[in-house]
């Protein structure tokens, strides 16, 4: 086996290693009205079993970037698989509402390890251009997850049940889990101690990775992109005439896809990681002053979540752009897991009571504002940079 070969296939494990993550997300979210189905005298608080593994990641994500980088990715990831089966398989049981909670949270443990080891080993094990193509692939496996979800998932689920849906993706994680493994991957880390392990390394872990402009630039672009990513993609259809609700929704996370895949390995041989996110956030406040010109929104739909494929690309290859050191990575990912997760929580919630308390014209201004404050945010931290504060 020829060495491209082998990191090829190393890349593409650690991306279905991915894909497992997201249909922690994914199994509860497309199949959500079975999952409602299942727990009836619960239906006020059924939310929180999606929404749970979210508050994990926002809490502890660059704690998870610390633990990563020092204590080595290799075989937190494969334990993050391991839990994450086991937890899948466990669910397949059917156990009553909190029990269900409960493992939702330690799942939670699971998904957060497996999104910030995986990036941190693909950017180890490659360079270059490949690196560029691989941190691109990574970057779709949320997406490509849902619709395989949608796809593959919820026919399983009307032909088998909900349990067999879990069982399936228990066994699919720990077949992952086996598989790299055997890869045996290996990087180089920088050596220190772990140290503590209570409020002090939380601490320690945000202050080192947010005061760095380089370690926190990912993350904080990350934000402003998941505060309207999930939000638009479950507001923006219902505001469409019935029979294009469905196929602009399904069309919505594709373009972003698409064009992530095509365009941004070519920009990057041309431009930095940072700009073509900035670009992204250009293009999609040139998407949304189209609406406001007139542009039917169908259009706007389209647009928009396809110019945010830019931001997603480039967001994963920054990572490894501006850090050189596994640990400086990993604590990188951790920040984007963790802002990401932060975004996740409140941009719903945010964009509805803007859109309840204006208007859709009112919902895509403040959309504008955060776009503005991410370009900002990335051109302030590029000073930072150019300045040399580490």
């Amino acid at each position: 086996m020829t060495h491209s070969f082998r990191v090829l296939l190393q890349v593409v494990l650690l991306w279905a290693a991915g894909l497992g993550a997201a249909t922690q997300f994914a199994k509860i979210a497309v199949p959500f009205a079975e999952v409602a189905r299942l727990y009836p005298d619960n239906a006020d608080a059924i939310g929180w079993l999606l929404s749970i593994i979210s508050l994990i990641g926002a809490a502890l994500g660059a704690l998870s970037g610390m633990i990563t980088g020092r204590v080595g990715p290799s075989g937190l990831l494969i334990s993050g698989l391991v839990l994450g089966g086991a937890i899948s398989l466990f669910q397949a049981s059917e156990p009553s509402f909190y029990i269900m909670m409960a493992s939702r949270l330690v799942e939670g443990l699971s998904h957060l390890v497996i999104v910030v080891a995986a990036p941190t080993l693909i950017a180890q094990i490659t360079l270059g251009r490949t690196r560029n193509v691989a941190m691109v692939l990574w970057s779709t496996f949320f997406g490509v997850a849902f619709a395989l979800n949608a796809w593959i998932g919820l026919p399983i689920v009307e032909q088998f049940g909900l349990p067999a849906y879990f069982a399936l993706h228990g066994i699919l994680m720990l077949v992952i889990a086996v598989l790299i493994g055997l890869c045996r991957i290996r990087v180089d880390l920088a050596q220190s101690s772990v140290g503590d392990w209570g409020l002090s390394a939380l601490i320690k872990a945000h202050v080192q990775t947010y005061r760095s402009p380089f370690i926190s630039a990912p993350g904080i672009g990350w934000f402003f992109y998941t505060l309207t990513f999930v939000s638009l993609l479950a507001i923006l259809p219902g505001r469409l005439p019935e029979e294009l609700s469905a196929p602009i929704a399904a069309l919505m996370p594709l373009a972003g896809i698409v064009l992530s895949w095509v365009a941004v390995p070519l920009l990057l041989n041309v431009m930095s990681s940072i700009a073509v996110v900035n670009l992204g956030f250009g293009l999609g406040i040139a998407a949304i002053a189209a609406a406001f010109l007139g542009l039917p929104l169908p259009v706007v739909c389209i647009w928009l979540f396809a110019v945010l494929g830019l931001v997603q690309g480039g967001s994963f290859a920054a990572v490894p752009d501006l850090n050189e050191t596994a640990e400086a990575q990993a604590l990188s990912y951790g920040a984007i897991a963790q802002m990401g997760n932060a975004g996740n929580l409140l941009g719903t919630p945010v964009l509805l009571t803007v859109l309840w308390r204006t208007d859709e014209a009112g919902m895509f201004g403040a959309v504008v504002v955060f776009y503005v404050a991410a370009m900002a945010a990335h051109l302030w931290l590029a000073r930072r940079r150019r300045a040399g504060i580490r």
